[in-house]
């Protein structure tokens, strides 16, 4: 059974979302000031790592790292400097 699962995180001025959909074959969006910057299919819970792109200046790479499971899904915000923010569930 598929459901969907929403977090968000507000960095350097910037939103930062993710949507999780769990099921056989996860997918996760990443939204960067609600542009889709990143969009990945995985296998079972596997967690992942989606690379983005901060419209900083000069632009912040940073990463998303999501685990579809086992449980309920999380995501958390990996900017450079070893800096991590948990992003908080969206009930949508």
């Amino acid at each position: 059974m598929r459901r969907r699962h929403h977090f968000h995180v507000d960095h350097a001025g910037h939103s930062v979302s993710a949507t999780v959909q769990t099921g056989r074959h996860p997918v996760v969006e990443v939204l960067v000031d609600g542009k889709e910057t990143g969009h990945l299919t995985t296998e079972r819970d596997r967690p992942v790592i989606l690379h983005v792109e901060l419209p900083t200046d000069p632009p912040m790479p940073a990463e998303v790292k999501a685990t579809p499971g086992p449980g309920l899904p999380r995501c958390v915000l990996q900017v450079p400097g070893g800096e991590q923010y948990v992003m908080s569930p969206r009930p949508y």
